[in-house]
């Protein structure tokens, strides 16, 4: 006997994405961000981290990893000014930003940290901020595992390209793998604190942890 074909349930799917869609466009962040120029509501996640923990300043070398659309990039540019460098790295691409270098690729890859290495000109980074984070598909524990394990890419990277006393701002999910990652900030910061920003929509397991002073090894 033929099988019957499944059918299936885009209803639920269809009704979440108009949720989405509903609280995205009424979201006042949202709102704030277009009125106010920024290229995603991103940016005021990093406002007010900056305003509490004073990480960007003038004259200042910052990688912004996973930076499309930009929002981070833009904030940071404009606190390190002219004196200062913003570089952004991501597999997709971004539209021109004044003040902000672009690499589009992989930032594992030699191509791209030869290119990374080029624009840095041998001045040292200052900080290193990545609000990435994995196409998302449903099933929670393997989208866990793969958002901590850019967290650790990025913490990698930072740990390779930072200068002595250097600051780390990443992106996390509360959840399997935490606690250890956590535990690596540790050990390889004088200083690490969680943050919640009130941009951070209060459903998201997403918190930032930062590292402050790179530990030299």
């Amino acid at each position: 006997m033929k099988a019957s074909p499944i059918k299936k349930n885009t209803g639920k799917k269809n009704k979440t994405s108009k949720q989405w869609m509903r609280e995205h466009v009424n979201d006042p962040f949202v709102q704030l961000a277009q009125k106010e120029g920024y290229r995603s509501r991103a940016a005021y996640k990093l406002l007010e981290i900056d305003a509490k923990e004073q990480l960007l300043k003038p004259g200042m070398v910052v990688v912004d990893l996973g930076a499309t659309p930009g929002g981070w990039s833009q904030v940071a540019a404009a606190r390190v000014g002219q004196g200062g460098k913003v570089i952004a790295l991501d597999l997709l691409p971004l539209d021109p930003l004044a003040g902000v270098d672009f690499i589009q690729g992989d930032f594992r890859e030699e191509t791209v940290l030869g290119e990374l290495e080029g624009l840095l000109h041998g001045r040292p980074v200052g900080l290193v901020i990545s609000d990435m984070a994995p196409n998302m598909s449903g099933v929670a524990p393997a989208d866990q595992a793969r958002a901590m394990h850019l967290a650790e890419l990025a913490l990698e990277f930072s740990l390779a390209h930072l200068k002595p006393d250097g600051s780390f701002l990443v992106k996390v999910f509360q959840g399997a793998g935490f606690e250890e990652f956590y535990k690596l900030m540790r050990n390889s910061f004088k200083r690490v604190v969680t943050r919640k920003p009130k941009a951070s929509r209060d459903r998201s397991s997403e918190v930032y942890l930062l590292g402050s002073g790179r530990l030299e090894k």
